[in-house]
């Protein structure tokens, strides 16, 4: 997930202030080979912004994809006009439960905002069951510290999709150098939750237009090979209120009527 809004202020604030000085260094924006940038564009992925880091591809603001993953997914000229979307492969094995583990390199507010993220998900009854554990041992899901630099990089959190075989994605990557200066817990937990999201299988509810909460010019993100599939039952108009809109707005966004409807059908 990305705020665009705050990161123009940053970019701003770094006219007047040597960026260089802050605690966090920005780690250098690996290229992307010609190769691979022909593949994302095939997949209709954009890739204006996308960038490589430690082997993994971050494109769309804040989805990671592997080189393998691209060479999985099939191109597609899908342009959809629904709301809430789901990629092909899922979580499966249902019931299931979903062991999530923070890393301690968090302070303690992250904690407090990953139960109160896991509370969003079990209080709607699904056949996911989150929990959080202590150990990161055969942990499904794995929080860990971004390594960006916010006012560089732009994004609040990162996560990929469900695999082949049906597990979630195993790591979320949370930016702290960012949000280790917010108060807001609910903030912090809607990205968490929002980035869960992804981990399960959920695309941006704007994904068809990233400018309804990214602002700019009309921007489809495309099907991107792993699909855009809608859910039946949730609205064909925009809803300003998702958990999984693409950008932030800095405020917290519980699961609304839609976003539930979109869980429920799925899990």
């Amino acid at each position: 997930m990305t705020n665009p809004k705050l990161l123009a202020i940053g970019l701003a604030l770094c006219l007047f202030v040597s960026c260089s000085e802050q605690e966090d260094v920005a780690p250098e924006k690996e290229a992307i080979s010609p190769e691979t940038i022909a593949k994302l564009n095939a997949l209709g992925f954009k890739t204006d912004n996308a960038f490589q880091y430690n082997g993994s591809l971050i494109v769309e603001g804040d989805i990671v994809l592997s080189e393998a993953d691209l060479d999985r997914m099939k191109p597609s000229n899908i342009v959809a006009v629904e709301e809430q979307y789901h990629t092909d492969n899922l979580v499966s094995s249902l019931p299931r439960t979903i062991d999530v583990y923070v890393s301690t390199s968090f302070s303690s507010k992250y904690f407090t905002a990953v139960d109160a993220a896991i509370a969003r998900y079990n209080n709607e009854n699904l056949n996911l069951t989150f929990q959080r554990v202590t150990s990161s041992s055969g942990a499904d899901m794995v929080i860990n510290p971004s390594p960006w630099w916010y006012y560089w990089f732009g994004i609040l959190g990162s996560a990929g999709f469900p695999t082949a075989g049906g597990d979630p994605h195993n790591e979320i990557l949370l930016t702290k150098q960012y949000y280790d200066g917010v108060s807001d817990i609910g903030a912090l937990t809607t990205t968490i939750a929002h980035e869960m999201g992804h981990c399960i299988g959920f695309r941006h509810t704007d994904y068809m237009d990233r400018s309804y909460s990214c602002g700019g010019s009309a921007d489809n993100e495309g099907d991107g090979g792993v699909g855009a599939n809608h859910i039946p039952g949730t609205p064909t108009t925009a809803d300003a209120a998702s958990w999984m809109l693409a950008c932030s707005d800095g405020s917290d966004r519980p699961f609304n009527n839609n976003d539930k409807t979109a869980l429920d059908y799925l899990y």
